[in-house]
């Protein structure tokens, strides 16, 4: 797993790339809602120009292009309409004649009007769009680059429908879009930034987190790996000393009888003492086989399987007192920790502590299950039970980890020749 510096400047690093995509979409958007501004007010602009200036002038003389009525015509344009980015205008009637232009060379002549003209002049309202320098009613504004052209849909006196047609220069709307994206920016890219600041020792701390997982994970697993190489050297320990050599001296025990020439009285001993013998060996197999594998908690319930460990311990010699409450629908999860700590607990009971009276007590309170064990044996000292790893200790530390990982708790209370005390407490969700 990469280190923690690693994974923050992983996290610093895409941070950096989305803060900078985030520039330029916080750019496009910007120069888009300025211009698209910019457009509006040129429209506003056109439409106030054209009811307040353009019609009010509009009589019969000037559709008709009498020259003297287009000279004052064009006398009022200029000192009140051409201005700033305002270049150029045009008045069109509904054939696509040119009845008035600032530029005298475009007057009376007639070019077909657009879809959008069309409309704008039939519905008597406002329409824009970028120019096209390459139409032939355009050849005398090519000097002023890209424009912007708005129409307005405007009436002469005499009732007749015209368009009017301003010419803006597009560089305004082009800086209205930058004076935008400079208006909105920097308190854009201010606050990613901090957000940015702000987030890197969240990940750092989160980074350190995960890390301190991993490795109590890794841990886990080498504990799981040791006490399961444990576990088969104690198993196999058992069957060796145990339940093998039980079985052998059988065999010699009944060779001997088989060969020998042994009374009657003889005989029958040596069988019974083979019979007991091969008892005991079935019932520390069963003890094994629990260990190996252990009944099924979610079918029998924790109860029964704790029952099941009681019933090793009374063979081996040891009084137990089982005291369990219902807890038949514990989470198969928990219960099999539970049972785990018991087998554990019981195991160490039965190899060291010289117990005579066990309780084992299971009880379910306010959301919580317990599991307490008391033994009256030889106890020890606690301070020794971190560094006592291999006597049997070492699995119950392991399945401490495991429990505090379920947010439950488990205690251990000991003292020399007072026994010991064992408390697993988990909560049931």
């Amino acid at each position: 797993m990469a280190s923690t510096a690693g994974l923050v400047a992983r996290f610093a690093a895409v941070g950096v790339v989305v803060l900078f995509g985030s520039a330029a979409l916080i750019a496009v958007a910007a120069r888009r809602a300025g211009a698209d501004e910019a457009i509006e007010a040129a429209t506003q602009v056109t439409w106030v120009t054209a009811r307040d200036v353009v019609e009010p002038r509009l009589d019969a003389a000037v559709v008709a292009g009498d020259p003297v009525a287009l000279a004052a015509f064009n006398q009022a344009m200029r000192a009140y309409v051409l201005q700033g980015a305002l270049v150029r205008v045009k008045l069109w009637d509904a054939d696509g004649r040119v009845i008035y232009s600032d530029e005298p060379r475009l007057e009376g002549r007639t070019y077909a009007l657009n879809g959008v003209e069309q409309t704008a002049l039939r519905e008597q309202r406002t329409a824009s769009e970028v120019s096209d320098l390459g139409k032939p009613e355009n050849q005398f504004e090519i000097a002023y680059g890209t424009l912007l052209e708005v129409y307005a849909g405007v009436r002469a006196s005499t009732g007749q429908p015209l368009l009017f047609e301003a010419y803006f220069r597009y560089h305004a709307v082009k800086q209205a879009g930058a004076a935008a994206w400079r208006r909105f920016a920097p308190p854009a890219l201010g606050a990613l930034l901090v957000l940015q600041l702000v987030q890197i020792p969240l990940a750092w701390s989160l980074a350190r987190q995960l890390r301190r997982r991993q490795r109590e994970r890794e841990s886990l697993l080498r504990h799981a790996v040791d006490a399961s190489n444990a576990e088969r050297r104690r198993i196999a320990g058992d069957l060796h000393d145990g339940v093998v050599q039980r079985l052998t001296g059988i065999t010699y025990a009944l060779d001997a009888t088989r060969l020998g020439t042994p009374d009657d009285a003889r005989r029958a001993e040596v069988i019974a003492h083979a019979a007991t013998e091969m008892r005991n060996s079935i019932g520390e197999l069963r003890t094994l086989l629990v260990d190996i594998y252990p009944p099924n908690l979610a079918e029998e319930g924790l109860p029964s399987a704790l029952a099941e460990l009681a019933s090793g311990l009374e063979r081996a010699g040891i009084h137990v007192e089982l005291d369990t409450d219902y807890a038949d629908a514990l989470n198969p999860v928990i219960a099999g920790l539970l049972f785990r700590t018991a087998q554990e607990v019981l195991r160490n009971i039965t190899e060291h502590s010289h117990a005579q009276h066990v309780e084992i007590t299971l009880m379910v309170r306010e959301g919580q299950v317990r599991l307490i064990i008391d033994d009256d044996g030889r106890g020890f000292d606690e301070a020794e039970l971190a560094t006592r790893t291999e006597d049997g200790h070492f699995g119950l530390r392991a399945l401490s980890n495991l429990i505090t990982d379920a947010s439950g708790t488990l205690v251990v209370r000991s003292a020399p020749a007072a026994g010991t005390r064992v408390e697993a407490e988990v909560p049931i969700t």
